[in-house]
């Protein structure tokens, strides 16, 4: 089953069938929203607008842990993540589409794992995501004309506050391409939980190193990102029946991630740990 994360300006999706909202319940909390489940053609998807219905949560207090807890008892298998970012390159025009290979994690308030005392686990994070994935959002891109790059290094900040031009200058230092608040700790979570994640960062605006856009303002924002959000679901109407093809497992291991990264003894792991991660780790611990 394919799982949708929704950004900003993707609060629902259009064209499925035997459409439901359905509230999962998790160990650490709740979820940003209900779970929308529907098909497009044969193909099964679990939807979840990251910031709820309305946009009502802001980055910072996103139950990241609980989104991907939810989605994984769901049944999803491999994650797609549509997100607003600003742009950090002149090449990359607001209206751009950034399938994205890397990230830089510059959040410091909220929980990066699913793991802690009494089930110690470290996974890796080289390559955050799918390349397999990637290549089929990239295909599908192309099929749409829409305009994009493959490849792309995400900065997360802790938001909510847009950047100081200091920081946007910094940030195009350390090599990013893009920036935006939502998708560190996902792409870590969704590591641990063995899904398949790939990322596609939608450029709403400059960030304020550009000279003629020193003062990044909502309002101008959410004029591109009414035309980024129709682009979106485009996009993911087209990836949905790519991703349904693919077989298990995945030649690059998202799936069994978690396969040599727990490293606390059997006998030493504790129960109430266990049974929480019973959705994200079962699989390895049982």
């Amino acid at each position: 089953m394919l799982g949708i994360v929704g950004g900003t300006g993707l609060y629902d999706l259009e064209g499925l069938t035997d459409q439901q909202w359905r509230r999962i319940e998790s160990p650490f909390g709740a979820p940003s929203d209900e779970l929308l489940f529907g098909q497009l053609g044969d193909q099964k998807i679990v939807f979840l607008p990251r910031h709820g219905r309305g946009h009502r949560i802001p980055p910072h207090e996103i139950n990241f842990l609980a989104n991907i807890d939810a989605l994984k008892r769901a049944g999803a298998t491999s994650l797609l993540s549509v997100s607003a970012v600003g742009s950090l390159r002149a090449e990359l025009a607001p209206g751009t589409f950034v399938i994205v290979d890397q990230f830089i994690d510059r959040t410091l308030r909220r929980p990066k794992t699913f793991f802690a005392t009494g089930l110690v686990a470290h996974v890796s994070m080289a390559h955050p995501t799918c390349r397999r994935m990637m290549d089929e959002v990239t295909d599908a891109a192309v099929e749409i004309g829409l305009a994009h790059q493959k490849g792309g290094a995400y900065l997360v900040m802790e938001g909510p506050q847009f950047s100081s031009l200091a920081e946007s200058r910094m940030h195009i230092g350390l090599g990013c391409d893009v920036i935006g608040m939502t998708n560190m700790p996902e792409a870590k979570l969704a590591r641990e939980a063995e899904l398949c994640y790939a990322t596609v960062a939608m450029v709403t605006d400059f960030d304020c190193w550009h000279p003629d856009h020193d003062h990044v303002q909502v309002s101008d924002v959410i004029k591109v990102m009414h035309a980024n959000s129709a682009n979106a679901k485009q996009l993911v109407q087209r990836v949905i029946p790519r991703v349904a093809r693919l077989a298990a497992p995945c030649p690059h291991g998202c799936d069994r991630a978690l396969e040599r990264a727990i490293l606390t003894a059997p006998d030493a792991r504790d129960p109430d740990m266990v049974s929480r991660l019973g959705a994200i780790a079962g699989r390895v611990l049982r």
